[in-house]
């Protein structure tokens, strides 16, 4: 008599055990729905990535160094993930790489969103000259947003420093374990359904996820002590399409793939669940970035009146208190 695991894998069908498919093999078993929403999605991501190039050279010539480079950078964002995702979906066994290629990416852009935040206010001298010994509230999210009892720390150059350290590190650790990720994955080494304790995905997963998390810690420090400053240049809707970014490219995959290892995703031949998965996960992105995209370039393909001096605002509260105080006075 067969034993229950001999039937449970007697009704397996064999190609979804199966690595992904060639991309020339994809192809040639699309159908006339597959071929059409390949492509309006592999259009959205041209029309992405083209939107683009014209705003980075609408920023080029209408803003100034660094600050361009720096929305060059961030605005990118989307289109990039976009692109790779378009690649991913083409050529599927291409996911690895093209997954890290963004993420990569995306971990520039975090440490990018703090030098926006610190440019957008004159630059390092004029930002340390105007906040250096203030008080900066630190219980913020995503690492102590619940520790209300956290001191306000003042702000000075080795503070700032440190902000700027915390926010690099993932760019750099993150790229080097992406190469090792690869390297190890060319291997056979490195698996995303492997997640025994001697497997290279349970050690290195979880500790990029340390790193993203205490690099996201710095940027919500500048931005939840500077944001009432900046509301002028949209910095605000500007934030929260980065967070958004990071949710969607991060959080987003990260339940796909779950729910593909888990096999709630079922297999459609020739694509496995977790190759299925992928490919469900690459096409709702270049969806997602494309909209992201739109909404980023109505935002930085502008021009804004510079920010008021400190002495502006000096004198703006100094009136405001004045002010309040004659109401209460009149009370």
């Amino acid at each position: 008599m067969a034993t229950m695991d001999e039937a449970v894998e007697t009704t397996v069908d064999p190609a979804c055990l199966q690595e992904p498919p060639l991309a020339l093999d994809m192809l040639m078993q699309l159908d006339v729905f597959g071929i059409c929403l390949y492509s309006m999605l592999s259009f959205m991501s041209f029309v992405t990535l083209l939107l683009y190039l014209e705003q980075c050279v609408y920023i080029y010539k209408k803003v100034s160094y660094p600050k361009k480079t720096t929305i060059i950078w961030i605005s990118g964002a989307a289109p990039v993930i976009a692109t790779m995702a378009c690649c991913g979906m083409w050529v599927p066994r291409a996911v690895m790489i093209t997954d890290m290629t963004s993420n990569c990416y995306f971990a520039v852009v975090v440490y990018k969103v703090l030098v926006l935040l610190v440019e957008e206010l004159g630059g390092t001298s004029d930002f340390l000259q105007r906040f250096s010994g203030k008080p900066f509230r630190i219980n913020t999210g995503p690492c102590c947003c619940c520790c209300a009892c956290f001191p306000h720390v003042p702000m000075s150059r080795g503070m700032l420093f440190l902000l700027k350290l915390g926010a690099i590190q993932y760019a750099i650790l993150k790229t080097v374990l992406s190469i090792l990720s690869v390297i190890l994955w060319t291997n056979g080494t490195f698996n995303l359904a492997d997640l025994e304790i001697t497997g290279a995905t349970i050690w290195i997963n979880p500790f990029i996820g340390v790193l993203t998390v205490i690099s996201l810690w710095p940027v919500g420090i500048i931005f939840m002590n500077t944001n009432i400053l900046m509301r002028s240049l949209k910095i605000i809707p500007k934030y929260a399409m980065y967070q958004l970014i990071l949710i969607l490219s991060q959080l987003q995959t990260s339940i796909i793939n779950i729910l593909a290892l888990n096999g709630s995703i079922a297999c459609a031949p020739p694509l496995s669940s977790q190759a299925r998965g992928s490919m469900l996960s690459q096409q709702i992105m270049i969806m997602e970035m494309f909209i992201i995209s739109l909404v980023t370039r109505s935002l930085y393909r502008r021009i804004y009146d510079p920010l008021p001096s400190e002495e502006h605002d000096n004198e703006q509260n100094n009136k405001a208190a004045l002010k309040a105080a004659l109401e209460e006075h009149d009370v």
